[in-house]
């Protein structure tokens, strides 16, 4: 075969055929032969006649052209040309294709799995035994060679991780390595330890064939936070022209949806591997940040996940009057502002003010008494999960506050007055701390032999003392006292906050306790030594295309693993939490950088792009046919042949032909006319098309079986259902779609999620059926319910509850508890009732909307328990026996009380219809 740039040739002799076409330019010329001239008078006779026939004296130009092309056409094609060919590779014996499979390989890993199959297929085609293996995930007796098609069928599960290989992993791959073999090493572009040993083990088996694209990486590394702002750094390899990256922060709204809470601008300068980015926040919102990532690249490296370093806490703190406020070591809010400035956020002010912020800790110090208002609403507040953190003191001991009974804002009662131990007044020296119990949320901790206390409020003996004891001095006496009030807790330092007490708040305890208390946020990652002897569950892991997934059948991981932030199979990248903090595992670290990988002169280098072999031979040759074809048209227009009638017939075929194509916007209109009159004319319910053939069928027999027990029972009558593609067809012509969720489906397009989102606020409602009995919970663990979160990002869903006993749903039509489909169970998600919605007095039911809730999730397989052919029969087995006939009649009932829903609204909320509803139910 010779090859001609892009073009290569499989009888390129035959384009010797090319040198005869200036001879037979010529012999053109000559055909027809120059007229020879003679005067001859007799001529004038024929003055003034018309030939109908005329041939000119000589061929025009533009024609000896467009038969020349004709015959270049036919030699070109008969001699084999084909486009992008691929070139035999010279090679024998067994093959090792070997993949990095990083997170870097995830944005692109489409097109490496592509240039793996064209390499297989190449080999199989030679009868080579081929061993496949990526070196995230490395087969621990070396490579395992079989045949190409069996690499083949590997393939779909052939996937990257979100880590490195490891250098020792490496080493130990290459000392399995034996006999001789030639390799081809699809390379992520990046350089790391171990890749040159690594390298040189491969070529002593044979020769080695790199495959890598030229384009940049680009990671983010881990947030931190700063002089108010989070910073941000971003890092590329390999360096080129300058460049700008948006970064997006996400995380939950008030709502608890996900959704970007803010964005900004990388500026990476001309040359520069690293961009920086400071990113100031409010608090509260700073606080809702779950990660930062690169909008529109796909990688785990792309993403950079929070955890509770960069969550600063809100804490608020008022102290009691009559301290010298002008003195800061005698005020009692000095050593706390020196502890928790750091690493919280400060509010101070009146206790109105404060608490509309709604902060996560608020201290009093030196605090007594408090307005019938203000304790009634910071219990409020403190039952709501808030921390209330006290702290003692003489408007405190003088006072009568938790005297006679405990009061609700502190976790004891309180003796009169106070106790002096290490006064000048006083027989005693000043009281040590006491170590701290297994109990305690302060063990662990160290108790400094200098840390005293001289004065103390004393609490009252009680049953429940005991168990509210948190700290004690060496002589048991109460040093800390906790209680919990609905979901927070009240907290109470039986010492001052200043240093007039006690020394402990001139000591590092002081700090440590608050952190243990979780009033503040520890600012910097635990070192080895506090992670040793702990173990971490991880709550959700990062997928090397920086997706992710909640977890909760993975075992712990030890704190030393924990401790060294690497990566790997045994610790992937993800978010753990221990008993009282949480701990971000990133795929680059602080210090990361990203180098593009060099790779020694000897070894070639060819890119991962796959260019599709095209035969041109059937071009050319129908390029010769129409040039022919031209030919003869041009040779009758020239001899006069097209005039008169059957120039007329010619003109007619011509003005066919170019009228077929504007024909065509046409027919589409039609169609569309007709699809938009079919769903129009009836009620007609509809399920969206997913692409997989078996489940769209499916969900068709559903909606059929529906449709008629609708058409049996009820006064609707709807038409045949119809599969409706969300990118092309029109939505809001069907008052109900049924959505299947696969997990391979594809994600919709920008205007496709536009129409989804404006058939949601016009009134319609999608069922969508993630098919797997919710076995992992509401969108979680399934492969189906993680597409669901990925589809339900870009809709606008309300606010979703498990659907309420009371809800309209279970009364449209009949009466249920329960929803079951092919898989029994009741649940069901719809959206949340407003707030303020309650049942009149004597009454069972709430006052609802008019509205129709949009969206339905659940995961019962309902289409499988409809489904019916077109004599009634049940296609899909549900239950057993007679318990699985009353289960599909269930579910079929749950489909009326559906659509009746989705057609009449919330009527039956109406109050009207209270005596008929129970009398049904019999009270």
């Amino acid at each position: 075969m010779w090859t001609l740039g892009p073009i290569a040739f499989s009888a390129p002799w035959l384009l010797l055929g090319l040198i005869v076409l200036p001879i037979l330019w010529l012999l053109l010329r000559a055909v027809p032969p120059a007229p020879i001239r003679r005067r001859f008078p007799g001529v004038a006779l024929l003055l003034g006649l018309s030939d109908d026939e005329a041939q000119t004296d000589r061929t025009p130009w533009w024609l000896l052209l467009l038969r020349i092309l004709a015959v270049a056409a036919v030699i070109l094609g008969f001699a084999g040309p084909v486009l992008n060919p691929q070139a035999d590779r010279a090679g024998s014996g067994p093959l090792l294709i070997v993949a990095d499979g990083t997170w870097a390989d995830a944005r692109d890993w489409t097109a490496r799995v592509d240039r793996i199959e064209a390499l297989l297929t190449e080999a199989g085609a030679a009868g080579r035994a081929v061993a496949l293996t990526t070196l995230t995930d490395l087969p621990p007796d070396g490579p395992l060679f079989q045949s190409a098609d069996a690499a083949i069928a590997r393939l779909p599960n052939l996937s990257p991780h979100p880590w490195e290989p490891s250098e020792a992993d490496l080493a130990t791959f290459a000392g399995t390595l034996s006999a001789g073999f030639e390799t081809y090493w699809l390379s992520d572009g990046l350089d790391r330890a171990g890749r040159a040993p690594l390298l040189q083990a491969l070529e002593d088996r044979g020769p080695v064939t790199v495959f890598q694209s030229p384009r940049q990486t680009i990671a983010l590394r881990p947030a931190s936070y700063a002089d108010g702002a989070v910073t941000l750094q971003a890092v590329r390899s390999p360096v080129g022209d300058a460049r700008e990256v948006s970064v997006a922060a996400v995380g939950l709204d008030p709502a608890g949806v996900e959704r970007q809470l803010a964005t900004a601008t990388f500026t990476f300068e001309a040359g520069e591997p690293v961009a920086d980015l400071a990113l100031s926040l409010p608090p509260e919102l700073r606080n809702r940040v779950t990660r930062f990532e690169l909008t529109g690249l796909r990688s785990a490296g792309a993403v950079t996940l929070t955890d509770d370093s960069l969550r600063r806490r809100e804490v608020a703190m008022i102290a009691g009057g009559g301290a010298d406020e002008t003195l800061d070591l005698l005020s009692p809010l000095h050593y706390l502002r020196e502890a928790l400035a750091p690493t919280a956020d400060l509010l101070e002010g009146p206790l109105a003010d404060i608490l509309p912020a709604n902060p996560d800790v608020i201290i009093l110090a030196d605090v007594a008494a408090l307005s019938p208002t203000e304790t009634e609403d910071l219990s409020d507040w403190v039952d709501d999960g808030g921390l209330l953190l006290r702290f003692a003191g003489p408007r405190l001991a003088a006072s009568d506050v938790s005297r006679a009974e405990e009061d609700p804002l502190m976790p004891v009662r309180l003796r009169a007055g106070g106790r002096s131990i290490g006064g000048a007044m006083s027989w005693g020296d000043p009281k040590a701390l006491a170590p701290f119990a297994e109990t305690s949320p302060f063990f662990g901790l160290a108790v400094p032999a200098d840390v005293t206390v001289s004065t103390q409020v004393m609490a009252q003996p009680d049953p429940t003392l005991a168990d509210r004891v948190i700290a004690q001095l060496a002589d048991g006496t109460p040093l800390v006292t906790r209680k919990a009030l609905g979901e927070g807790q009240i907290v109470l330092y039986h010492v001052t906050a200043n240093a007039e007490w006690s020394s402990l708040p001139l000591s590092g305890l002081f700090v440590q306790m608050l952190e243990r208390l979780a009033v503040s946020t520890r600012p910097a990652r635990p070192d080895a030594a506090e992670l040793e002897g702990t173990t971490w569950l991880p709550e959700v892991l990062l997928t090397a295309e920086g997706r992710l997934e909640e977890v909760d059948t993975l075992p712990g991981v030890p704190g030393t693993r924990l401790a060294e932030a690497t990566p790997g199979a045994d610790l992937p990248p993800g978010l753990y939490a221990g008993e009282d903090r949480r701990i971000a595992v990133n795929v680059m670290g602080a210090d990361s950088t990203l180098s593009p990988a060099a790779w020694p002169a000897r070894i070639p280098v060819e890119g991962l792009t796959v260019a599709r072999e095209l035969a041109l031979k059937g071009w050319l040759l129908g390029a010769a046919l129409a040039l022919l074809l031209a030919d003869v048209l041009a040779a009758l227009w020239l001899s006069g042949k097209l005039r008169g009638p059957r120039g007329n017939v010619v003109a007619a075929l011509l003005a066919g032909l170019l009228m077929v194509q504007p024909d065509a916007p046409r027919a589409q209109d039609a169609e569309l006319d007709a699809f938009a009159i079919a769903a129009t004319r009836d009620v007609v319910l509809a399920h969206v098309l997913t692409g997989d053939r078996s489940v769209d069928d499916r969900a068709a027999a559903g909606l059929y079986g529906l449709s008629s027990t609708l058409y049996q029972r009820t006064s609707i009558e709807p038409a045949m259902p119809i599969g409706v593609d969300i990118e092309r067809d029109e939505l809001a012509f069907f008052p109900f779609l049924y959505w299947p969720v696969t997990a391979d489906q594809p994600m919709p397009s920008r205007a496709a999620y536009d129409k989804l989102n404006r058939y949601l606020r016009s009134g319609g409602m999608i069922l969508f059926d993630t098919r797997d009995a919710d076995r992992a919970g509401f969108g979680s663990g399934t492969p189906e319910g993680r597409k669901l979160q990925a589809i339900a990002l870009g809709l606008d869903v309300p606010a979703l509850e498990p659907i309420p006993s009371d809800h309209v749903l279970t009364r449209t039509f009949y009466l249920l508890q329960d929803f079951p489909g092919r898989y029994a169970g009741r649940e069901l998600w719809v959206e949340a009732a407003p707030p303020d919605a309650e049942a009149a007095e004597g009454m069972p039911f709430r006052d609802l909307n008019d509205g129709v809730t949009p969206v339905v999730i659940g995961g019962n397989d309902w289409a499988s328990a409809w489904a019916t052919d077109e004599t009634g029969v049940p296609l899909y087995p549900v239950g057993r026996g007679s318990a699985g006939e009353r289960q599909r009649e269930f579910a079929m009932r749950f489909g009326v009380n559906l659509i009746m829903h989705v057609l009449t609204g919330n009527y039956k909320s109406d109050q009207v219809h209270v005596p008929d509803l129970l009398d049904r139910l019999g009270q």
